[in-house]
């Protein structure tokens, strides 16, 4: 650490608990966070009670392949655009408001600011998906229960979904964080990350088949959101080499997002 750095009582320590407290006395964060979690508990109490509503589907076909943790977790579709705009609000906020330039002057190295917001921001992700993603999980096998469709926390697979739809919707987080880094500016990085995540992988469909088949499991979400499927399909990466392609393209967005940030001006 140089001296000047130390005489300005600047620590990682310090600069974490900065970010913290940033972070929690935030409306955006209370707000999107909240929406994540009512998306993950709404959608598994409404879709479950559809499904033993209408049980036994008409089809054979549709009842020897339901997946009932699947079932539970629809709302994570709609949780990973809470997080991953918040994401982009946590670093686009500061510029917005002029708050950045403080913040820097503060911190004059810069990219320990950047490190912060991520530690901070992911762990808080994590901890918080995990458990509401376990409160889905709970509550809908509980309603599949009555027709006799649920399934267990150590069945095959479970556990595998849960922990891997944590880290892909804190992934997401990542992402819209170093987006949000990079560009600056709140409207582009929310249109930047729902272009990577919906609208690229749509034109990647309209291309011939051989190169469409070729491309698009390696696309980001195509690649993280394997992991969160219970049975994936033949075609598609492997679950934990998807999530691992995943978030090699968030630490690129990261990577690149810090060299822009010390070659930049506030």
């Amino acid at each position: 650490m140089s001296t000047d750095t130390a005489a300005l009582g600047v620590t990682p320590r310090r600069v974490v608990l900065s970010e913290w407290t940033k972070l929690r006395t935030l409306r955006s964060t209370v707000f999107s966070l909240l929406a994540a979690v009512a998306f993950l508990i709404g959608f598994s109490v409404l879709v479950p009670v559809v499904v033993v509503t209408h049980w036994p589907p008409d089809n054979a076909r549709d009842a020897l392949t339901f997946d009932p943790v699947g079932a539970s977790l629809v709302g994570g579709f709609f949780a990973q655009l809470a997080v991953g705009v918040l994401g982009v609000l946590i670093v686009t906020g500061e510029y917005a408001t002029g708050m950045i330039r403080a913040t820097l002057s503060a911190v004059p190295k810069r990219l320990p600011v950047l490190w912060a917001k991520t530690l901070v921001y992911g762990v808080t992700c994590l901890v918080l998906m995990g458990l509401a993603l376990l409160a889905a999980f709970l509550i809908g096998q509980t309603i599949l229960s009555s027709e006799g469709i649920d399934a267990s926390l150590g069945d095959k697979g479970v556990p595998r979904v849960l922990v891997g739809t944590a880290l892909y919707l804190t992934g997401i987080g990542m992402l819209g964080l170093a987006l949000g880094a990079l560009l600056r500016n709140t409207a582009g990085s929310i249109t930047a990350l729902f272009g990577l995540l919906f609208v690229v992988p749509t034109v990647v469909h309209f291309l011939p088949a051989s190169w469409s088949d070729a491309i698009a499991k390696y696309l980001p979400s195509n690649a993280g959101t394997v992991i969160t499927s219970l049975q994936p399909g033949s075609e598609s990466l492997g679950p934990w080499t998807g999530l691992l392609v995943f978030f090699l393209y968030t630490a690129v967005a990261l990577g690149v997002a810090a060299f822009a940030l010390t070659r930049r001006d506030a």
